[in-house]
């Protein structure tokens, strides 16, 4: 089982290399976490963007442009169109973020006729996050994509997380669907979701997991709380993987993490398309960016 984002590192580096192909990519984050990549020989880089922009970041911080494949574009929307052209074409095997608008993003990707979606797929969004006082990596879904799930999707999503922890080497990864409460309130949709993905996993609909729900967050992460709290449950204070109820409370859970957290890291992928896409915050750390692009190799597979 990987322990860590070095082991990811370490996988993807064993592995035949990908090509990356990064929208907009004329910032500093973007530039210098793609140049460690290539460094790290994770992945070869395309920079869609304007020529001039990259060159300035490039000798700011001493870094040479011969390294990356430059397509000149001159503006942020048409080169996430230009960017997923290129994936479609076969010249890339994952898709980055770099400086334009996750909307701007996603439109590209979403495009009908020229986008990367397939029919009838559910697009998601999923983050990996190391915290030093959790004893193991944990997935989260979804913080960035979906706004409010209904059953179906939560039903995709899940199988998303499952799937990448299985490549991190987690056989039965045990997923947390989560609520404001363990309890089972039926005024609360949050709850009744939760527990009809219980049953369903119980009952084999759900594949390759143990999940429970509805749990609150401190159950799933914390066994001293599921005692207080008198639950007994395979996956409280063990959770893989959290599945949130809806945008606002992945979004803030991440958020916080990034921000207040001392020695966590994250990385952060879309799943569903016909490419892994790296989707994080245009303020996310250099770090972060470098995380999200060898997760995202590791999802290209094969291996």
């Amino acid at each position: 089982m990987i322990t860590s984002f070095e082991e990811i590192y370490e996988k993807v580096a064993s592995l035949p290399k990908k090509r990356l192909v990064v929208a907009w990519g004329v910032d500093d984050h973007s530039i210098v976490a793609s140049a460690e990549a290539i460094r790290r020989n994770l992945t070869d880089v395309t920079l869609v963007g304007n020529r001039q922009l990259i060159k300035k970041v490039c000798d700011a911080e001493h870094i040479d442009p011969s390294i990356f494949r430059v397509v000149d574009i001159s503006d942020d929307v048409s080169a996430a169109g230009m960017a997923v052209s290129l994936i479609n074409q076969g010249e890339g095997d994952m898709l980055m973020k770099g400086l334009c608008s996750t909307d701007k993003y996603m439109r590209a990707i979403l495009n009908r006729e020229k986008g990367l979606l397939p029919p009838k797929t559910v697009l998601s969004h999923v983050s990996l996050l190391f915290h030093p006082e959790y004893h193991k990596l944990i997935l989260m879904s979804d913080i960035a994509v979906i706004p409010a799930p209904d059953l179906p999707q939560k039903i995709a999503m899940v199988g998303y997380l499952v799937d990448i922890a299985r490549k991190l080497g987690v056989e039965r990864p045990k997923v947390a669907a989560l609520a404001a409460t363990e309890q089972m309130l039926t005024g609360m949709p949050a709850c009744v979701d939760a527990a009809i993905l219980a049953k369903m996993a119980e009952r084999g609909q759900i594949r390759h997991c143990i999940l429970d729900g509805p749990l609150s967050l401190d159950i799933a992460v914390s066994r001293e709380a599921a005692g207080i709290k008198k639950v007994s449950s395979e996956v409280a204070g063990d959770a893989d993987c959290l599945l949130f109820p809806n945008i606002e409370s992945g979004n803030m859970f991440y958020k916080a993490n990034a921000i207040l957290c001392k020695g966590t890291r994250l990385a952060a992928i879309v799943t569903g398309a016909k490419v892994p896409a790296v989707l994080s915050s245009r303020g996310d750390s250099t770090d972060t960016k470098l995380n999200s692009i060898a997760l995202a190799a590791l999802m290209a597979g094969p291996f």
